[in-house]
């Protein structure tokens, strides 16, 4: 499961705006903004979260689940 928090960070990670999200996903802007301003794991239907880290695994974005960082976090980092 993916969080809010590793959204914004992959995001940032590629310099992209929630529209640019939006757009690469096609999960409208309205959703990307609600689904970044709760915290936590995103909480949205099934197809909607494979859209977005779709979007971002085209982009060369890896999300990192809980336990596979070196403090045992969670996190984002781009592809070689």
């Amino acid at each position: 499961m993916i969080t809010s928090e590793q959204i914004r960070a992959a995001r940032a990670l590629l310099r992209w705006e929630q529209k640019d999200l939006a757009e690469a996903s096609r999960v409208s802007l309205p959703s990307i903004k609600r689904l970044e301003g709760q915290p936590g794991a995103l909480s949205a239907q099934e197809r909607t979260i494979a859209a977005i880290t779709e979007a971002f695994d085209a982009a060369g974005i890896s999300f990192l689940a809980d336990g596979a960082t070196v403090d045992g976090g969670i996190g984002v980092r781009l592809k070689r």
